[in-house]
Parts: C-alpha cells; sequence; structure tokens
C-alpha cells in the first residue's frame, strides 16, 4: 500500500507537470509546500508553525537566538541590560529600513509593543506578549520595556515570537492589512498574498547586517497543498522544490529512491491529549471531570508503539507537560504505563463499567489521531471522532472546550516551560483544567528570578498535571523535509523553515 502512494505520485506528476511551471535553480525561485491554510500572515494574529516561518523570513526581532549554540546576538537591538527586575534597556540599530522603506527607529518598538501588549487588540497567543506591560522611547534609538512583574524569559520571548512591526503603515492598516500586505525588516519582503492558498516573497536585498546571514535563493514561491501525495506529485513533477512534515513512511520510500535529499530533525512540538477537566462543554455527564477517567485515557495509549510504527526518526515518549530541552521541564512525574486492564479497571471504579461514548476532535496528522482513538475505543471510550481545520477547533475550545482532543504545541520554539505549561494551565481561554494551585505554582515560577525557584514551582506544577492526567502527554515530534538534490539546507531542532538559510547547490 505505502509503495503504491509513491507510484501514484509519480503518475499523477505527469499530470501536473503538464500545466504547472517547472521549478529549477535557473529561475532562482524555490516552490514550496504548506499543508495547513495560514489564516493571516500578521504574526500576532496567527498561531500555526506556517505562521512561524513566515514570521522569520518577514519580520525581525529585537534579540536573535541561534538555533545551534542557543547563544543571544543582538538584531534590531545591539545590546540589552536590565535597569531593575521590571524594565529592560535596548540600543537599536541604526540605518535599518523597513520593506516600505519606512525607517526603523524607537517609535516602532514603542508602537509595536504597546500595541500588542494590550490585550483589548487581541493577540492570538496571549502568552507571548502577556508580560510587557509598555514600551517607553528614551531617544531614538534607545527604549525601555517595562513588564508587569519579573520575568526571566524575557529575552527568550524577544528572541522569538515578538517581531517588530512598522509603526506608521501598522497604526493605518492594522492587523487586516498587515496581513493582505505584510512589511517587516526581514530577510524576505512579501510580494503577493492570496489568503490561506499562495505566498511570493522576494529577496530583501537591503537586508541589514543580521545574524540571521543574508539570503541567498531570489524568490519563494508557497503554495498551500492539503494532501501530502499531492504534494509528492509535484515533487516528482517538477513543480515543488521543498516539502516539509512529511509522514514517516512516506519519507522514507523517498529516501529509498534516492531521487531527492530527505532530511529528519526532532522538534520542540509534542502531542497530546486534553481532557474536559474543569467542565467547560457545559455537559452534566462528563466523565473527564473524574481524575479515574482521566487516568485510564493516560493508560489506553501506547505511546511507545506510536512513536516506533508511526512518528519514527528522532521523536521519543513524553509523560511531563512540556518539551525535555526546556527550562523548567522536569521529567519527575507519574508515568502511565500502556495498560489496557488497568483502564477498563479504573473506568469501572469511576461509573462506567461498559465504557462511554464522547466527541473526540483532532486538526493534523488523522493517521496519528486515529491509532489514538483505535486505543480508547479499545478500552470502551467510543469515539465519534470530529477532524476540523486548526483555526475552527481551536476556537471551538477557546469558546466552550471539547470532552477530549489531540492536540500538538511547538512553543514558538522557544526553550523555556512558560511557552508552554503556563499557556494552557494558567486559567485562560485553552484552560481546560482551572486549577488554581497549579496556576499559584506557574505564576511563581513565571516570575522568581531565582533558576532554582523557577525549576522547584514548574517541577510541583507539572508533577500535579501529571498525578491529576489533565493531559495525556506522548510523543514529541520530529519533521521530515523533502527537497530536490540542487537545494542545500540543515534543518534545524526547532521546527522552524528557514529560507534565508537554504542555498542552491
Amino acid at each position: 500500500m505505502k509503495r503504491n502512494l509513491i507510484t501514484g505520485a509519480v503518475a499523477a506528476s505527469a499530470i501536473m507537470a503538464a500545466t504547472g511551471a517547472y521549478a529549477d535553480k535557473a529561475s532562482d525561485t524555490l516552490n514550496v509546500a504548506f499543508t495547513k491554510e495560514l489564516e493571516n500572515v500578521d504574526s500576532y494574529f496567527n498561531s500555526s508553525r506556517e505562521g512561524v516561518v513566515m514570521q522569520r523570513a518577514v519580520w525581525d526581532g529585537l534579540i536573535y537566538r541561534d538555533p545551534s549554540t542557543n547563544e543571544y546576538i543582538g538584531n534590531l537591538a545591539t545590546e540589552w541590560n536590565w535597569i531593575d527586575d521590571l524594565t529592560l534597556e535596548l540600543k537599536l540599530r541604526e540605518g535599518v529600513k523597513f520593506h516600505n522603506g519606512e525607517p526603523f527607529n524607537a517609535d516602532d518598538v514603542v508602537y509595536t509593543v504597546n500595541f500588542v501588549a494590550d490585550e483589548a487588540n487581541g493577540v492570538k497567543t496571549q502568552r507571548n506578549v502577556n508580560w510587557m506591560k509598555s514600551a517607553e522611547k528614551i531617544d531614538d534609538y534607545t527604549v525601555r520595556i517595562h513588564l508587569k512583574n519579573p520575568f526571566p524569559a524575557a529575552v527568550e520571548f524577544l528572541s522569538g515570537p515578538v517581531s517588530i512591526y512598522p509603526n506608521e503603515y501598522y497604526a493605518e492598516a492594522g492587523p487586516t492589512g498587515m496581513g493582505l500586505k505584510p512589511v517587516g525588516t526581514g530577510p524576505y519582503k512579501v510580494v503577493s498574498v492570496e489568503p490561506g492558498k499562495h505566498f511570493v516573497l522576494e529577496k530583501n536585498e537591503n537586508y541589514h547586517d543580521s545574524p540571521k546571514g543574508q539570503p541567498t535563493i531570489g524568490k519563494i514561491d508557497i503554495r498551500t497543498i492539503p494532501d501530502v501525495n499531492t504534494q509528492m506529485a509535484e515533487l516528482f513533477g517538477g513543480t515543488l522544490d521543498l516539502i516539509w512534515q512529511v509522514p514517516a513512511d512516506q519519507s522514507e520510500k523517498l529516501a529509498e529512491m534516492g531521487q531527492f535529499t530527505v532530511a529528519n530533525e526532532s522538534t520542540m512540538r509534542i502531542g497530546y491529549l486534553t481532557m474536559d477537566a474543569a467542565g467547560r462543554t457545559g455537559n452534566a455527564d462528563n466523565p473527564f471531570a473524574d481524575v479515574r477517567v482521566r487516568r485510564a485515557v493516560n493508560h489506553a495509549i501506547d505511546r511507545e508503539g506510536l512513536v516506533k510504527a508511526l512518528l519514527k526518526g528522532k521523536s521519543q515518549v513524553v509523560y511531563s507537560a512540556c518539551f525535555p530541552s526546556q527550562f523548567g521541564c522536569s521529567q519527575d512525574v507519574a508515568e502511565y504505563e500502556y495498560d489496557p486492564e488497568k483502564a477498563k479497571a479504573l473506568l469501572a471504579e469511576a461509573g462506567y463499567p461498559d465504557g462511554f461514548k464522547t466527541e473526540f476532535y483532532a486538526y493534523r496528522d488523522r493517521e496519528y489521531a486515529e491509532a489514538i482513538a483505535s486505543f480508547l475505543n479499545a478500552v470502551g471510550i467510543e469515539t465519534d471522532f470530529k477532524m476540523l481545520q486548526y483555526s475552527a477547533l481551536r476556537e471551538l475550545r477557546m469558546s466552550s472546550g471539547t470532552p477530549i482532543s489531540f492536540q500538538t504545541w511547538g512553543s514558538y520554539s522557544i526553550n523555556d516551560t512558560s511557552a508552554i505549561t503556563s499557556q494552557f494551565f494558567k486559567h485562560g481561554s485553552l484552560d481546560d483544567t482551572r486549577d488554581d494551585e497549579v496556576k499559584e505554582w506557574l505564576d511563581i515560577a513565571d516570575r522568581a528570578t531565582d533558576p532554582e525557584k523557577r525549576k522547584e514551582y514548574y517541577a510541583k506544577a507539572l508533577q500535579k498535571i501529571a498525578d491529576q492526567a489533565y493531559w495525556a502527554p506522548m510523543f514529541s515530534y520530529n519533521t521530515n523535509y523533502v527537497f530536490t538534490k540542487d537545494v542545500e539546507y540543515t534543518p534545524t531542532a526547532d521546527e522552524v523553515l528557514r529560507f534565508h538559510a537554504m542555498t542552491w547547490k
């Protein structure tokens, strides 16, 4: 069956090639496929991995973290110093211009920070920005960012999801205008947007002396192609140069052919089940309010089997509600071994000797989701499987929650536990537990300036999350990248496609 998928892709490529423009380095255009629809290119108003990729290409942050060494280097800022626990002063780089010609200076930083820090403006992932109170201009190239509370991870966040926007343009265009005609200082400028479908980027010939390095490839042409078999057909047909997030079995077959470069790299993304412990769905008979049911779910999942059979590569089993490399991600938590009989006993103890039926939601990786659902079905939790678009499921979860859903989170590639555990367990719109004690511990960990105290309180929170089985963490992801032999690229472990780091051979 798997070989037939590849064979079918080769056959289909003949049809694609008949009408598609061929991709080759002679045109200096890298043709790339996105699997998921990017709802808004404005990086503050989407939370998808595709959005992160675009953010790093089109915009710059004040600080840059080298993905290989984790060293912090100045980008739009050249230096930074803590004035006190609540005030970070930054000296800005001079001579930088936005893609529309607007000069970069302190006004842009102040406007961006003050806009995104205001919760009323609706930034999608509040955790990325709600630690900032405001920004203050000291002079044209000096700013101070004021924090609401001490937040030791501030520099890490400034090196990731906090992009700087042109104040004059953004004040007029807003998120909608920025989504349609993005303007940044990054290595690539956007020249065409067909929302959710097609994006064309061109090299920024005037890119400043950034630690990202100068872009080499002249044009990046990105199309949304949801079906991976269609992506492979176009790869064979010559109308795509690079695809990513390719399932393990298909990437293995492609590697065997030797026609393309196939690279596998770990990521900070984890896959988990979240359950309606807090009763957000309003269901009078909510089985997931019972810790025994949640523990049963954890025992029902064969994590090792999922990793070995489906994810493969550099994926690993995960039991804690964070990624192991993140600061504060304690691994000293309850581990639920795969034990279907124990799961059934716990369900019976909770009053469900014959199991129960529940809606089960997912938005990606149907094969993984269906395998997880089959494990639940096997212990008596009959799943009514519902596959939604990412944005639709996120909005449903934010408004009224779901009984149980398969979710993933890549932490915006932020190497700090606050980027995941604090995102989902501090009573925000995606918190399915609303545990006051966990929130209190996370507040302490997020704000403590003593690293050991941070570790202590993250550990306390993670231990309770695992003990109460609020989530069923299952595995970390890896990503398979497949690209033509003309492309030179070494993927990084943070799941960010870096177009500026790609070259032609």
